[in-house]
């Protein structure tokens, strides 16, 4: 008589979240229909049919989600976290005179590192909130920042950013590199934290600066996050200074390659696209802020068909005045197809796509982030689906890009840890972020100039 096998006890895992629908964006245009998420000590171990997975686990923490949307954590491919502390401060004006009359000024009376970790925090909870679970950050004062983001536990790939000019950060280029790679050396063991090289755009870096910053990014194998092509102007003042446009000037400097992520690429000519499709370099495409400084429209259309990976960001809270890639998922396909006049020139799964694996890949980071794969970080997040104004669902993707906001996005896990629940941060009283925002808010204000007169009810 042979023996009955005895039927394997299930796997013990830290987490399991059951959903509706999972979109893993890896492999391209796949929704999958009441399968779960397995999770154990940050990384992901399975995607399977849930019946399966109940079967098989058995988890210390388990999330049944039956009307929600899973998908990879959202990565913001362009911010300036910590000004967010300026939202709204500056609105309505062209981008040159944003910065010179008001958002440079401002910042050279009040940037400091409390500056810099209380506008970060607020930033990192408010990205938290809208399922963003990775950011990409130029700004001064890194180790500031990245004390917030290990607070907030968001993934952060923070700028060694480069000015010629001092700020109360740095005092010339090589000020600035030494103090943001002296920060990278200090937090090189922190998993969620990154650097990338961050000279700020070519009307503020000189020459033999972005030769050292291109001796750097190849010794350290380090991403170049910089401004280019943002605005008609600044590719005129080019032409004026160097004789050519900022892209051509960046192109015999040695900068571009698969490390180059030229951040809002607005106007651009059929030869400058085709240059960042050979050289293999990446765009992040800032929508919502190339519209509200009226910087232009962006060619995304034909970025894509040249095959340039185009990844989102929002840029800052000062100059958008959301963080909220959701927002510019929708923002981004509807401007390419009215760009395009293409209606299926930027389809959803190709926008959610942007937002996630896109994103992760300019930065280096597609084998650890930006897609639902066993091996990868658990960086994921939950939309709900079943509220009355989003009926009727045909498409969860159409819905999450044409339909849905941040204010449906319900759970958010970095490394399979749960930050965002029901909505509410985890570990932290939103009051205590409001507090925060407005004593500096306040402060501002005591010493904005010129004053500007607020109208009383």
């Amino acid at each position: 008589m042979n023996a009955t096998a005895e039927p394997s006890s299930p796997t013990e895992i830290d987490l399991l979240v059951d959903a509706r629908w999972i979109v893993p964006v890896e492999p391209e245009n796949l929704v999958l229909e009441n399968h779960s998420l397995a999770v154990h000590q940050g990384r992901i171990v399975a995607l399977l049919p849930s019946a399966e997975a109940h079967f098989r686990f058995a988890p210390r923490e388990h999330h049944m989600l039956g009307e929600h949307l899973l998908l990879p954590g959202l990565v913001n491919l362009h911010t300036h976290a910590a000004m967010t502390l300026l939202r709204g401060y500056a609105d309505d004006m062209p981008l040159m005179r944003w910065l010179t009359e008001r958002i440079w000024p401002a910042e050279s009376r009040h940037v400091a590192p409390q500056f810099v970790r209380d506008g970060t925090l607020l930033a990192c909870w408010e990205m938290l909130r809208g399922g963003i679970t990775c950011f990409n950050d130029m700004y001064f004062f890194p180790q500031a920042a990245a004390e917030a983001a290990l607070d907030a536990g968001i993934r952060a790939a923070l700028g060694i950013t480069v000015f010629e000019f001092p700020s109360a950060y740095g005092s010339d280029a090589e000020d600035y590199l030494a103090k943001g790679l002296e920060a990278r050396d200090a937090l090189a063991e922190e998993p969620l934290i990154s650097f990338c090289l961050a000279p700020h755009a070519p009307y503020t870096v000189a020459d033999k600066t972005f030769e050292r910053v291109v001796v750097l990014a190849d010794q350290l194998d380090l991403p170049i996050h910089i401004h280019v092509h943002e605005t008609e102007d600044e590719i005129a003042g080019s032409l004026k200074e160097h004789g050519v446009r900022p892209l051509e000037r960046l192109h015999r400097l040695g900068l571009l390659g698969p490390q180059l992520i030229a951040v809002h690429a607005v106007h651009l000519d059929s030869h400058e696209i085709e240059l960042l499709a050979e050289h293999g370099c990446h765009v992040a495409h800032c929508p919502t802020s190339n519209m509200k400084l009226a910087s232009g429209l962006a060619p995304v259309g034909a970025l894509l068909a040249n095959g340039v990976g185009v990844g989102l960001g929002s840029d800052g809270a000062a100059s958008n005045n959301r963080l909220d890639v959701l927002q510019e998922m929708r923002q981004a396909a509807l401007l390419a197809k009215l760009g395009s006049r293409d209606a299926a020139c930027l389809p959803a799964h190709r926008a959610l796509r942007m937002a996630t694996l896109e994103g992760a890949r300019a930065l280096g980071l597609e084998n650890e982030i930006g897609s639902l794969q066993p091996g990868k970080a658990a960086d994921f997040c939950a939309l709900r689906l079943d509220e009355w104004e989003l009926q009727p669902c045909y498409d969860p993707v159409s819905h999450l890009v044409y339909a849905a906001g941040r204010e449906q996005i319900t759970h958010v896990w970095v490394r399979g840890r749960l930050r965002i629940k029901d909505t509410r941060p985890v570990g932290l009283d939103p009051a205590a972020l409001v507090a925060t925002a407005r004593i500096w808010n306040n402060d501002i204000i005591v010493n904005r100039e010129p004053p500007i007169k607020m109208q009383s009810d």
